[in-house]
């Protein structure tokens, strides 16, 4: 039974912690983001930013900083490159390009190039009017807190480029993507095969694009391709994991034994099995969870706030570690490291095994069902038949900026009432998205009804909030 005092106090101890985390001026959840054109998206801020990582980055004994460049495949891409590449140069680090490449796969070559840092223009799921910027340290792993702070700290000072002889100079990967690929299919056991399988793959018209498809097939795949033709502004357009319809479709059509559905950069999947059902991060992570148990290879498993409490009971009966932090794949790899863990995955698609990989990675992630998979002998659709997760619903409700104080306040007044209602029989979580101006919103019950009734009441009282306030400014 779900404890409401114990899941009140969980959701308010994130609230505060989310609240917490906005105090950076410029970064979010994952990185920067926001819309083309607009500040901070903008090019004289890129130039800048690019010029404050370099001096974040800055050795003491002089030498260059190293630092990796790639970017996903939406137009604006070509132009934020050249602006990080400028202020990067200006402030004396030496660059290597590696071109449209997921978001892991710069991850995993700034560890290989033992780069000081890996930069990745992208806005993961977003449409291509958005761009963003992820930054990685040495060790692949999203930056932290602190190194986030002593950036912001440099954006606040005057630009200043460094002599001449100072300068960094850039070069060009040239076979990034033929080491991505042969990186994940090291992840893939070399006793097992993937010939006689037809996978219908879905990159999203996005980074996995020149990767993915040679991944499953150089493996043995039958590969049906869909989404792998980017033109700059079809990334995750009717497409890839937030919308996986024409996947099911083609599943359908061709057979497949099953779909795997990426996102823009490439650093979550989904799903989706011969009978047309989408299995998300919870899905798949218990799949994991079951089948690395069983060959007694896990050491403890980091779900999020959003992670549901179905997946919590059966790591009890299966006797497994679990844990939950905020939401955001750092914090879990974060967590991963610091308790010597190896498994862990939001419901979005973010699934890490810290043996493989130092954050999300959609193409590794399958690689490593499949293996389960065939280690069992089982189809997808066998795989989670003993999963009865809690009726969960999700919601996302758009604001205007200006709006985010009214509905933080908003969050602590509704949390409460929500838990109320609820009782022990169910959970909530509200809280603002870390990307763009949404208001997050998790009901989990232990009945369908219960959760339907709590989470139309705060959608009801969200909007009349908003309306009560454009009243309110009106008649001023």
């Amino acid at each position: 039974m779900l404890l409401n005092s114990v899941a009140f106090a969980m959701m308010h101890s994130f609230t505060v912690g989310m609240t917490m985390a906005q105090n950076f001026k410029y970064f979010g959840t994952d990185g920067i983001r926001g819309r083309v054109g607009e500040y901070p998206i903008s090019n004289d801020f890129v130039v800048k930013l690019g010029w404050a990582i370099g001096r974040a980055f800055h050795k003491e004994d002089g030498a260059h900083p190293n630092v990796l460049i790639g970017k996903d495949t939406r137009i604006s891409g070509y132009m934020f490159e050249s602006a990080l590449q400028a202020g990067l140069v200006s402030s004396g680090c030496d660059i290597r390009l590696c071109g449209p490449l997921a978001t892991p796969g710069i991850a995993y070559l700034t560890r290989t190039f033992r780069a000081d840092a890996g930069i990745v223009i992208s806005a993961s799921h977003n449409p291509y009017t958005d761009n963003g910027i992820k930054i990685f340290g040495g060790n692949g792993i999203k930056i932290d807190d602190l190194t986030q702070k002593r950036i912001e700290s440099k954006l606040d000072k005057d630009m200043h480029c460094v002599p001449a002889i100072r300068l960094g100079k850039a070069s060009r990967i040239s076979d990034a993507v033929g080491r991505y690929v042969e990186f994940c299919k090291s992840a893939f056991p070399k006793t097992l095969s993937l010939k006689g399988m037809r996978i219908v793959l879905d990159c999203a018209n996005g980074a996995t694009y020149n990767t993915a498809p040679m991944v499953f097939s150089e493996l043995g795949a039958e590969v049906i391709e869909l989404g792998n033709e980017p033109d700059g502004f079809n990334i995750n357009l009717e497409c890839g994991s937030t919308s996986p319809q024409q996947a099911v479709e083609k599943v359908h059509k061709y057979r497949a034994n099953l779909g795997i559905v990426l996102d823009g950069d490439g650093d979550r999947v989904v799903m989706i099995d011969a009978e047309g059902r989408l299995l998300d991060g919870d899905d798949l992570l218990y799949i994991l969870i079951w089948s690395l148990c069983e060959r007694d290879r896990l050491r403890g498993v980091v779900g999020t706030h959003m992670t549901n409490m179905a997946l919590e009971h059966s790591c009890r009966e299966l006797g497994v570690k679990f844990t939950r932090v905020d939401v955001g794949d750092r914090n879990i790899i974060r967590d991963l490291n610091r308790r010597g863990w190896n498994l862990g995955a939001e419901p979005s698609g973010h699934i890490i095994c810290s043996d493989f990989a130092t954050t999300g990675d959609g193409i590794i992630s399958s690689l490593l069902v499949l293996a389960a998979l065939q280690h069992h002998k089982l189809e997808l659709r066998q795989a989670c038949k003993k999963f009865r997760r809690h009726p969960q619903l999700l919601r996302s409700l758009s604001y205007q900026p200006h709006q985010r104080e009214q509905i933080q306040r908003f969050i602590t007044e509704q949390t409460p009432l929500a838990a109320e209602r609820l009782g022990d029989k169910g959970r909530v979580l509200l809280r603002l998205s870390g990307t763009e101006p949404v208001l997050r919103i998790m009901v989990e019950a232990q009945e369908q009804l219960l959760a339907d009734t709590t989470c139309s009441g705060i959608e009801t009282a969200f909007h009349a909030a908003l309306d009560e306030n454009k009243t309110t400014s009106g008649g001023k």
